[in-house]
């Protein structure tokens, strides 16, 4: 195993140290072990939103902590889910009054830990609703959609939730319905050319051969659709694009939100090789885009390989991405 690390057991902890140093003006640390963070200046008179997950997915999720996205975020070691108490304060934390949104992925940890903090905070009044990510379309059927996966999606939920918190106004049911809405518009798939290594664990966590590659796979290293040999770029971008305009249900006219993700190890050249031929096929269908998001938004530590998301737009949900936002990982360049 070759990293830059000290000791793997500090791995989270220390990289949140370090994210936190490298932008104070954004970020701070509370809890017992430091694994919440919060807003630098938090916020005021509006519902929160709070999300959560395993370390090793960077900017995902601690890194979306700010003004028009999330108040507050819970955070796991490697690839697992956040603590109870960690998740208790950060609710906590992102508490106005105004009740709290808990908005993350759709994995079995997240959903309990959750589940029992807001149990326990609702008899100290704190009202909150929950809002899961399930936009992977590699882990399950359109049918079975409530079994999906939790991936990249699950940005475009922060941002269209957060920017609707911040209107005067807003009520907590009104930010978890356009949260919702946006989910339920968005499919992902994503495909691995290797595998990363979880530090404490000091070996890769799948295998795959040196001319294989895997499409679907999830971004803890989970099973695909299936395995085969290396595609060329454009054949490759071609059927990730085919899958998500049949899930999805896109069709000529519609206009999406466009996500090409790095799952880490994937340089900017390769995503800009695979959106070339994303944009001219969606030309081809006659769909419009906003403008893309290309770069590394939800990471599998060192995992070669990249994930494309599409999110149907409405008006709302339009205004909603192009409203500004307080992070390094976003852009609204157009």
């Amino acid at each position: 195993m070759k990293k830059i690390l000290n000791a793997p057991q500090d791995y989270a902890d220390q990289a949140l140290q370090g994210m936190c140093l490298a932008f104070p003006h954004l970020y701070a640390q509370s809890g017992e072990a430091g694994r919440v963070i919060t807003r630098a200046a938090p916020a005021k008179d509006k519902p929160g939103i709070v999300s959560g997950g395993g370390s090793g997915h960077l900017p995902t999720f601690a890194g979306y902590v700010g003004a028009g996205l999330l108040d507050a975020c819970a955070v796991g070691n490697v690839f697992a889910g956040p603590a109870v108490m960690d998740c208790i304060d950060a609710i906590r934390a992102a508490d106005n009054g105004k009740g709290v949104l808990l908005l993350f992925g759709n994995y079995g940890g997240d959903k309990m830990n959750f589940a029992m903090a807001a149990e326990m905070l609702e008899a100290e009044g704190i009202e909150t609703r929950t809002v899961l990510a399930s936009d992977d379309v590699g882990s399950a059927s359109r049918d079975e959609r409530v079994k999906r996966r939790g991936v990249a999606g699950l940005i475009y939920a922060y941002k269209v939730a957060g920017a609707r918190a911040e209107q005067q106004g807003a009520t907590l049911e009104a930010v978890a319905g356009v949260a919702q809405r946006a989910l339920d518009n968005t499919v992902t798939i994503g495909v691995a050319l290797s595998p990363c290594t979880v530090p404490e664990a000091g070996k890769p966590t799948f295998s795959l051969a040196e001319n294989e590659m895997e499409m679907g796979m999830g971004i803890h290293g989970e099973p695909g659709i299936r395995r085969g040999p290396l595609l060329a770029a454009d054949t490759l971008a071609d059927e990730m694009l085919s899958t998500l305009l049949k899930d999805g249900g896109l069709k000529a006219g519609d206009r999406v939100a466009v996500m090409l993700n790095s799952l880490g190890a994937t340089p900017l050249e390769e995503l800009f090789i695979l959106w070339r031929r994303v944009q001219s096929g969606l030309a081809a269908q006659n769909i419009s885009w906003f403008p893309p998001q290309i770069g590394r938004y939800a990471t599998s530590m060192e995992m070669a390989g990249a994930s494309l998301t599409l999110m149907k737009l409405d008006k709302e949900l339009e205004q909603l991405l192009a409203a500004p936002v307080a992070s390094p990982w976003w852009s609204n360049a157009q």
